[in-house]
């Protein structure tokens, strides 16, 4: 066994091996290098503990990868193949195997796989390293990398359990490096509420079609392994539950490799746009219980993107397309547990003032689902990635819309901001949570009926009607506005004043 102490220092002790390879410029190149090895331990580590079940049902196994290209062939001898022999094995198109024959390199067999043999495994195996480069230049260095990883036991539930917890908090550190490619990150805060109150149930299925490295899924997991109860129930969140959609390839691996720790067996994620379905194709059959997603905002969806979604709806606004796509892929029959199939969608303060495009979009929302629920985020909780306030959407398929309710999150108290340092924390949300379920109007919650949102254009944005007006952040019209009313309140106070004096007089 090794304990979680025994397997930081040897994550610690293989970050500051990499550190001295050429090939490798920060974390932004380590941490996929470490995840890829990992990934091979991690499957070979698999395929031996089935291969045993498979023996012992007197059945014939099929493996996913096969000799030489295990790790038990390559890299389980500590005294193996190093240096350029090991760098050429990798990397090569064709190359001298473990077993002294020649044939594909490492790489060049795994992309090659295809689930033909009806493994679907193998499918997974090619679409992860197709994404993936060996970017060290020093196979001895490799070598001793591969040494420390073949330290880790992935057999053993208490070990994945915390190495989970450590892959997140590298995770948490990249996402510190990655500056601007860090849009697929939500803080661990937002997701575990948005989980915790959509509640999905053992039966329902998951969605994230902007899945990043699977934050979501990974959260969604944890909830739904708590109730499972029999080897069905088990067999049913492995094969049948959480689903979801990552075109990039870097977080695609480490999607892959996070939901592998964490539990689940074969990840089903798609490594392709999720929006380049026409719209109107998706019948019932693709349709899910679940979405819980934060997709890409501020991006530019390509035209041929555009075209999957009718002509009044096309737009290039990223989240906007996302929007369209979970309101079509939610389910219209109650769940499995005989409840509206429901999503909840971070999305940022324009989508809640647009107008045009976006107007018609929140319209059918309103009149086709039940947005029952707006949560608006505090200032910075994206920060340092990006400072544009963010809301969450939480709708399902009940109905339509009657009335929407608001709550404002507040910030902590004494706090302007949140910063890299000091993010934001799941237990601000227990004033939120303890009024999701028992709803009455306070400081941080109002409703607003629907009639009256669209009879206003569909503006969704909303002001807190308890809370104190923040001159600093009105638009400079308002302000203008403003402070001429009160000049002419002023003026107008002065003549009747006035008018009192003389009148005395």
């Amino acid at each position: 066994m090794t304990t979680s102490q025994m397997l930081g220092s040897l994550l610690k002790s293989a970050r500051d091996i990499m550190r001295k390879d050429k090939g490798l410029n920060g974390d932004l190149d380590r941490l996929p290098l470490l995840t890829w090895i990992m990934f091979l331990k991690f499957l070979d580590d698999l395929e031996q503990q089935r291969e045993e079940e498979t023996a012992l049902s007197g059945k014939k196994f099929k493996a996913a990868i096969e000799a030489p290209y295990r790790w038990r062939d390559w890299a389980a001898d500590n005294q193996g193949i190093t240096g350029d022999e090991l760098l050429s094995f990798i990397n090569a198109e064709e190359a001298v195997r473990a077993d002294g024959k020649k044939g594909p390199g490492l790489f060049a067999y795994l992309r090659a796989l295809s689930s033909s043999n009806g493994d679907n495994r193998r499918d997974v195996i090619a679409t992860v390293f197709k994404g993936v480069d060996n970017r060290m230049k020093s196979g001895y260095l490799l070598r001793d990398i591969i040494n420390k990883v073949g330290g880790i036991h992935f057999t053993s539930s208490d070990e994945l359990h915390t190495l989970g917890a450590l892959y997140e908090s590298m995770l948490r550190e990249m996402r510190d490096a990655a500056g601007d490619s860090g849009e697929f990150y939500t803080p661990r805060a937002v997701v575990r509420f948005m989980v915790e109150v959509t509640d999905p149930r053992l039966g329902e299925t998951v969605l994230d079609p902007a899945s990043g490295t699977g934050g979501f899924l990974v959260e969604a997991y944890n909830h739904l392994e708590k109730q499972v109860k029999t080897v069905a129930d088990r067999k049913r969140l492995q094969n049948d539950t959480i689903t979801g959609c990552e075109p990039k390839s870097l977080p695609y691996l480490l999607c892959q490799m996070n939901l592998l720790l964490h539990g689940l067996d074969a990840p089903q994620i798609d490594p392709g746009n999720a929006l380049r379905f026409k719209l109107s194709e998706i019948g019932e059959k693709e349709r899910v219980d679940v979405i819980l997603t934060n997709p890409p905002f501020g991006g530019e969806e390509e035209k041929g993107i555009q075209g999957n979604f009718p002509e009044d709806r096309q737009t290039a606004e990223t989240a906007l397309l996302f929007l369209q796509l979970i309101m079509r892929k939610l389910k219209r029959q109650p769940t499995a547990v005989s409840r509206p199939a429901r999503a909840a969608v971070v999305v940022p303060n324009g989508t809640l003032f647009g107008d045009g495009v976006c107007a018609r979009i929140k319209e059918e929302l309103i009149k086709e689902f039940n947005l029952h629920t707006i949560v608006r985020l505090p200032n910075g909780v994206f920060a340092p990635y990006t400072g544009i306030p963010t809301n969450i959407l939480f709708f399902d398929r009940s109905g339509p819309t009657k009335e929407v309710w608001y709550y404002e999150q507040p910030l902590p108290e004494g706090r302007k901001n949140y910063t890299k340092t000091q993010p934001m924390q799941f237990e601000e949300f227990t004033g939120c949570m303890a009024w999701w379920t028992k709803r009455e109007e306070n400081d941080q919650a109002w409703k607003v009926p629907a009639k009256e949102l669209l009879a206003a254009g569909c503006n969704l944005d909303r002001k807190n009607p308890r809370a104190k007006v923040d001159f600093e952040h009105l638009p400079p019209e308002q302000l203008a506005d403003d402070i001429l009313k009160k000049e002419l309140r002023i003026a107008e106070l002065m003549r009747e004043i006035k008018a009192a004096l003389g009148a005395s007089a």
